[in-house]
């Protein structure tokens, strides 16, 4: 085995070129599977180390006061990279430190071949949730002692190293050798090792039984286990009792399990929903154990009735739980006599057809998309769904994505046989033979619009965070387009007819080339009608300057709205349009006729021809859409465009959604099904569900209403906090951001960091943000800042626990869905009452239409939609019995407007304080 010499730094910075120098060295030499050596040293760096720095690896500037220098070091680290591998994660930043540093010790740079097990990690572990080296050794359960101390982190790696070499031996010769054929395209120097193990492999005869041979690529084999036989107890309620109130019950199969009357209730409310055949709704709060309250009820009808449950979420995030948590718990239960699946939307599931014949063409791949390839080969040999879902492609491997999904596999279909053991119909088999089917509020708002099912034919329903499905189904019964789907179609279309495969025949080429003009023609016709669409926006918003929550220009499109030479403009550009992409059509025709007549239509080798008809009928339907939106009118839809004010000229994005989703809702969802059940925390405004129902047309069905309280003793855990002392921010915002700002840092001090604060605005956040930035030392808090600081939602959470003392400003997505429990979150602050803007074009509509039917958009509409969002933002808080903190509202109207009871009736009952700032923080001293 060869020799690799581990590395692993602590620096001041990021950048050498930028005088960042190393504080810390840990060297590990492991040869033949063992550790031969171990080398470590602080180091001088000759200026101040940065408190963020210090923070996180506790290495202080009098710690290294009386190291040495770098250069006293250097030749003795130099010889020990001597004929071997240099090996660090994240190989660029280590080699870029040493090098710089062995430079000005006037040595040459190391030129070694390098493993970095990061990338190695990612290609080996592609379902890993993150490839931090804290992160892998958490997953791998390495032991890792002192996190961000470079001898450490030295040894983890080294560790981790060991089980990526292991990796590699466990996988299949094929796969084996497609790394080896882009192995040029790595920053790792993997030929040698993956020259070994292929050798290794071919002398030992080694073949997995595990492995099938699809396309050409190598792919876990699934083997279907039987479920077993399911006996019911005599009743639901017997089997509840069993369940609650025996030692073989939950207490056996959810680890420190305790009983709550509440679970059991909505248990029966569900199954009694079911039985009866009514739709519910079901308000479970916080520490209910909802999940398991549904499971169970849903599991047992199922099976006691021979009829499939469909469980639909809004996140992906809480099918992974259920499907990762709760649901291993319900078969612990039944015994597994129930056959669960996962299904989603075409996009999510790989096409292995596709993505083999990516792998044979792509020669000019930028790193990620041949680190995507990388990690979809072994994940091949992983999965059992071929769901994109289950990892994390670099940024760029979205676009090869977009290519070997199965999107078009319909077309496909049509023409081709090869591929009906895509992952995708498997999925679809699965579903058929379930008992529950767990699925997502886009796939089922999908399947309400379309004239033949998607999904499984079924009659029992269980819509979980339902406070979604409205806005869900509002878009899926609507329109949404813009430039990029088009130019995403031409780019593959470009592709595709560029492409000189060796099996067209002549005519076919001919046909081909026939159809380029009208393509180019095309593009340019439909980039010209998208900068006309900007450039009405533009000059139309002068004025009323309304704005998307994300900062675009937005215009209500209606003809009326449209100057006369304006729509006559567009109705030109429409007809040109249409014009080119019927010419297109009519070349797909010809060119279906010829191959017909050739007797070749279904022959694997036009896999191209396939993609190209695809696409071409996709683009006829977007033609007729765009037409329809922008030609016709329709009082029941609204529509409106948005752009990017300073962005591209063609960037112009096109939104319809219904007026009345209720009428809709009810006729493809309510009026079909035989039970519905709605479950969410956030139901109800002022313990009503009259608003929900009437929003999702539901009201006249007379469906069960149940409001399950928290266990929790929520008045012993949270004090409400409102200041009377803050700035009206109508008169002058700036003096409302400044109140704020001082009030997060005085909460700070007395919570040690610890708090979320939640905006209803990103300007808002924005402006805060840059505020405490100057009244805030780097080395008292870390600030983190939704779409300021660089991450995902996830991410940013996973970074402000990280710290002990940190402040995580958030909008949008943080009001729901963020579970940071214990002692991590001590105070919740909302800055502002989240009332939608009231400029949104569908706000608008739906106020118009309510004011037209004589009741009051305010009290129907704006004000029950901000009350479930706060509930939301306050459930942020307290996520289980131990939790405790305070929620501060900045906005007064909370008790001052007359509407403010709404808010404070629909959380639970809780202390609440009214006071002036600074005596406020006294209180909040006091009580923490």
């Amino acid at each position: 085995m060869a020799k690799f010499v581990v590395v692993d730094l602590e620096t001041t910075g990021n950048t050498p070129a930028k005088n960042d120098r190393i504080i810390e060295v840990g060297v590990v030499i492991w040869e033949d599977g063992e550790i031969v050596e171990e080398f470590s040293s602080l180091v001088y760096p000759e200026q101040d180390i940065p408190p963020f720095i210090t923070n996180l690896t506790g290495i202080t500037n009098e710690q290294v006061a009386h190291a040495p220098l770098f250069s006293e070091i250097a030749e003795e680290m130099y010889e020990k990279f001597s004929d071997a591998y240099i090996v660090a994660h994240n190989i660029q930043f280590d080699l870029g430190f040493l090098n710089k540093e062995f430079a000005d010790c006037g040595l040459k740079a190391l030129d070694n071949p390098v493993i970095d097990t990061v990338e190695l990690a990612r290609i080996l572990l592609p379902q890993s949730p993150g490839f931090k080296l804290g992160q892998l050794a958490d997953q791998l359960n390495i032991q890792h002692e002192d996190p961000h101390r470079a001898l450490s982190d030295t040894k983890v790696t080294v560790d981790l190293l060991a089980q990526l070499f292991q990796k590699f031996s466990e996988l299949p010769l094929l796969t084996l050798e497609q790394l080896l054929r882009m192995e040029s395209g790595f920053k790792s120097d993997l030929r040698q090792l993956l020259n070994d193990e292929i050798s290794r492999k071919l002398y030992s005869d080694e073949e997995s039984d595990e492995i099938d041979i699809i396309h050409g690529l190598a792919v876990k084999r699934i083997d279907k286990k039987p479920a077993g036989e399911f006996e019911a107890a005599s009743s639901f309620g017997d089997y509840l009792e069993h369940l609650f109130h025996s030692k073989e019950g939950l207490s056996s199969s959810v680890s420190g399990y305790e009983y709550r009357e509440g679970q059991r209730t909505m248990a029966e409310t569900v199954y009694d929903a079911f039985t009866s055949e009514k739709h519910a709704l079901i308000e479970a709060e916080t520490g209910t154990g909802k999940s398991l309250a549904y499971l169970i009820p849903a599991v047992y009808y199922a099976l006691s009735q021979q009829k499939k449950v469909v469980i639909s979420t809004y996140t992906t995030q809480l099918q992974r739980q259920l499907l990762e948590k709760e649901i291993p718990q319900v078969q612990l239960l039944f015994g597994k006599t129930f056959e669960i699946a996962l299904l989603k939307g075409k996009e999510h599931y790989i096409s292995t057809l596709r993505f083999s014949k990516e792998l044979r063409e792509g020669s000019r791949d930028n790193y990620d998309i041949v680190l995507s390839k990388a990690m979809l080969l072994v994940w091949l040999t992983e999965t059992t769904t071929g769901d994109i879902d289950e990892i994390q492609l670099p940024s760029s491997g979205r676009y090869l994505w977009n290519r070997i999904s199965t999107d078009q596999e319909e077309a496909e279909e049509t023409w081709s046989k090869t591929n009906k053991d895509s992952f995708y119909r498997k999925a679809r088999r699965r579903a058929e033979e379930a008992d529950i089917i767990i699925s997502n509020h886009s796939l089922l708002c999908t399947d309400l619009t379309l004239e033949h099912a998607f999904m499984p034919e079924f009659d029992h329903l269980i819509i979980d965070e339902a406070h979604h499905l409205e806005t869900t189904a509002s878009k899926y019964f609507g329109l949404h387009m813009d430039y990029g789907l088009w130019q995403s179609y031409f780019n593959q279309l470009e592709a595709l007819y560029t492409t000189k495969n060796s099996t067209w025949s002549e005519k076919m080429q001919e046909i081909i080339t026939e159809e380029i003009p009208f393509y180019k023609s095309l593009k340019e016709e439909v980039d010209a009608l998208f900068r006309f669409i900007f450039h009405l926006v533009r000059s139309n918003n002068k004025k009323n300057k309304d704005h998307s929550d994300v900062g675009r220009m937005q215009f209500t499109y209606q003809q009326k709205n449209v100057k006369a030479k304006q729509l006559s403009t567009i109705k030109e550009m429409l007809a040109r349009l249409t014009a080119d992409v019927n010419h297109l059509g009519r070349g797909m025709d010809t060119l279906t006729d010829h191959l017909a007549a050739e007797n070749v239509l279904t022959d694997s080798s036009n896999s191209d021809f396939v993609e190209m008809a695809a696409f071409i009928q996709k683009l006829i339907q977007m033609k007729d859409e765009l037409n329809h939106y922008l030609l016709n009118e329709d009082e029941e839809e609204v529509k409106w465009l948005e752009i990017d004010a300073m962005g591209a000229h063609n960037a112009v994005y096109l939104y319809s959604e219904p007026v009345n989703i209720a009428s809709r809702l009810k006729q493809s969802l309510f009026d079909v099904k035989a039970s519905v059940i709605l479950t969410s925390a956030t139901l109800t405004m002022k313990h009503s569900f009259r608003y929900i129902t009437d929003r999702l047309g539901i009201t006249e069905l007379n469906p069960v209403q149940k409001k399950i309280p928290s266990p929790y003793p929520f008045h012993e855990q949270v004090r409400l906090m409102v200041p009377d002392d803050f700035p009206d921010i109508k008169r002058d915002q700036d003096d409302f951001i400044s109140a704020t700002c001082e009030a997060i840092y005085s909460m700070a001090q007395i919570t040690e960091g610890r708090m979320l604060v939640l905006f209803t605005s990103y300007d808002m956040l924005k402006k805060t943000y840059e505020l405490l930035r100057e009244i805030i030392m780097p080395e008292e808090f870390m600030l983190f800042a939704q779409g300021v600081t660089s991450g995902s939602r996830e991410r940013l959470k996973k970074n402000f626990q990280a710290f002990d003392q940190s402040i995580l400003l958030g909008t949008s997505s943080f009001w729901e869905g963020v579970d940071i429990p214990g002692d991590d979150l001590s105070c919740l602050m909302i800055v502002r009452l989240p009332f939608q803007p009231p400029n949104h074009p569908v706000y608008q509509a739906r106020a118009e239409r309510l004011k037209r039917d004589g009741k009051n958009a305010f009290m129907e509409q704006s004000l029950p939609h901000a009350v479930i969002r706060f509930k939301q933002g306050f459930g942020r808080l307290i996520r289980s019995s131990t939790d405790r903190g305070i929620v501060f509202v900045c906005d007064q109207r909370l008790v001052n407007a007359r509407y403010g009871k709404y808010f404070i009736e629909s959380i639970p009952e809780v202390p609440l304080e009214v006071d002036s700032t600074s005596r406020l923080m006294q209180k909040a001293t006091e009580w923490l």
